[in-house]
Protein backbone atom coordinates (compact mmCIF):
# COMPACT_ATOMS: atom_id res chain seq x y z
CA UNK A 1 0.00 0.00 0.00
CA UNK A 2 1.49 3.33 -1.04
CA UNK A 3 1.27 6.40 1.16
CA UNK A 4 0.51 9.78 -0.36
CA UNK A 5 -0.60 13.23 0.71
CA UNK A 6 -2.84 15.69 -1.06
CA UNK A 7 -1.79 19.23 -0.27
CA UNK A 8 -4.47 21.87 -0.90
CA UNK A 9 -3.59 25.54 -0.48
CA UNK A 10 -6.49 28.00 -0.29
CA UNK A 11 -7.61 31.38 0.91
CA UNK A 12 -11.00 32.85 1.65
CA UNK A 13 -12.22 34.93 -1.30
CA UNK A 14 -13.79 37.42 1.11
CA UNK A 15 -11.42 37.75 4.09
CA UNK A 16 -14.11 39.38 6.25
CA UNK A 17 -15.95 36.01 6.05
CA UNK A 18 -13.00 33.84 7.16
CA UNK A 19 -14.93 32.40 10.09
CA UNK A 20 -17.79 31.29 7.82
CA UNK A 21 -15.30 29.88 5.30
CA UNK A 22 -13.43 27.87 7.94
CA UNK A 23 -16.67 26.52 9.39
CA UNK A 24 -17.76 25.34 5.93
CA UNK A 25 -14.33 23.88 5.16
CA UNK A 26 -14.11 21.96 8.45
CA UNK A 27 -17.69 20.74 8.71
CA UNK A 28 -18.75 20.24 5.08
CA UNK A 29 -15.83 20.16 2.66
CA UNK A 30 -13.42 17.93 4.57
CA UNK A 31 -16.09 15.31 5.39
CA UNK A 32 -17.10 15.34 1.70
CA UNK A 33 -13.50 14.75 0.59
CA UNK A 34 -13.08 12.01 3.21
CA UNK A 35 -15.80 10.04 1.41
CA UNK A 36 -13.06 9.12 -1.08
CA UNK A 37 -11.86 5.59 -0.23
CA UNK A 38 -8.19 5.80 0.69
CA UNK A 39 -8.23 9.40 1.93
CA UNK A 40 -7.88 8.74 5.65
CA UNK A 41 -7.68 12.06 7.46
CA UNK A 42 -7.15 15.77 7.02
CA UNK A 43 -5.19 18.37 8.95
CA UNK A 44 -5.47 22.10 8.35
CA UNK A 45 -2.90 24.82 8.98
CA UNK A 46 -3.06 28.60 8.87
CA UNK A 47 -0.46 31.24 7.98
CA UNK A 48 -1.68 34.69 9.01
CA UNK A 49 0.95 36.37 6.80
CA UNK A 50 1.33 34.15 3.72
CA UNK A 51 3.97 35.10 1.16
CA UNK A 52 2.75 36.76 -2.03
CA UNK A 53 1.00 34.25 -4.27
CA UNK A 54 0.35 31.73 -1.50
CA UNK A 55 -2.82 30.82 0.37
CA UNK A 56 -3.59 31.55 3.98
CA UNK A 57 -4.56 27.92 4.61
CA UNK A 58 -3.24 24.50 3.70
CA UNK A 59 -4.94 21.20 4.20
CA UNK A 60 -2.95 17.99 4.16
CA UNK A 61 -4.92 14.84 3.42
CA UNK A 62 -3.26 11.53 4.35
CA UNK A 63 -3.78 8.83 1.73
CA UNK A 64 -3.12 5.10 1.52
CA UNK A 65 -3.87 3.42 -1.79
CA UNK A 66 -2.75 0.73 -4.18
CA UNK A 67 -3.93 2.76 -7.19
CA UNK A 68 -3.45 6.53 -7.02
CA UNK A 69 -4.96 7.08 -10.47
CA UNK A 70 -8.18 5.35 -9.42
CA UNK A 71 -8.23 7.34 -6.18
CA UNK A 72 -7.77 10.63 -8.07
CA UNK A 73 -10.61 9.73 -10.46
CA UNK A 74 -12.92 8.81 -7.57
CA UNK A 75 -11.94 11.99 -5.71
CA UNK A 76 -12.73 14.09 -8.81
CA UNK A 77 -16.10 12.37 -9.23
CA UNK A 78 -17.03 12.97 -5.58
CA UNK A 79 -16.01 16.64 -5.69
CA UNK A 80 -17.98 17.12 -8.92
CA UNK A 81 -21.11 15.56 -7.39
CA UNK A 82 -20.75 17.73 -4.27
CA UNK A 83 -20.38 20.80 -6.50
CA UNK A 84 -23.56 19.84 -8.39
CA UNK A 85 -25.36 19.37 -5.05
CA UNK A 86 -24.45 22.93 -4.06
CA UNK A 87 -22.05 21.86 -1.30
CA UNK A 88 -19.12 23.98 -2.51
CA UNK A 89 -18.64 27.49 -1.21
CA UNK A 90 -18.26 30.69 -3.18
CA UNK A 91 -15.74 31.68 -0.53
CA UNK A 92 -13.10 29.20 -1.77
CA UNK A 93 -10.13 30.83 -3.45
CA UNK A 94 -8.01 27.85 -4.52
CA UNK A 95 -4.31 28.55 -4.91
CA UNK A 96 -2.67 25.15 -5.40
CA UNK A 97 -3.33 21.44 -5.01
CA UNK A 98 -1.14 18.41 -5.71
CA UNK A 99 -0.68 14.77 -4.77
CA UNK A 100 2.71 13.70 -3.38
CA UNK A 101 3.94 10.13 -2.92
CA UNK A 102 5.81 9.31 0.30
CA UNK A 103 9.42 8.61 -0.63
CA UNK A 104 10.94 7.87 2.79
CA UNK A 105 9.63 6.72 6.17
CA UNK A 106 8.81 9.27 8.87
CA UNK A 107 11.91 10.66 10.51
CA UNK A 108 11.52 11.69 14.13
CA UNK A 109 13.73 13.74 16.42
CA UNK A 110 15.78 11.95 19.03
Amino acid sequence: MEKWVLVAETSCAIPARDEEYNHWYNTIHIPDVLETPGILRATRYENNEPPEGHGKYITIYDIETEDIDKLINTFSEIVTVKWEQGRMSELVAPVFAAFYKQMAPHIESK
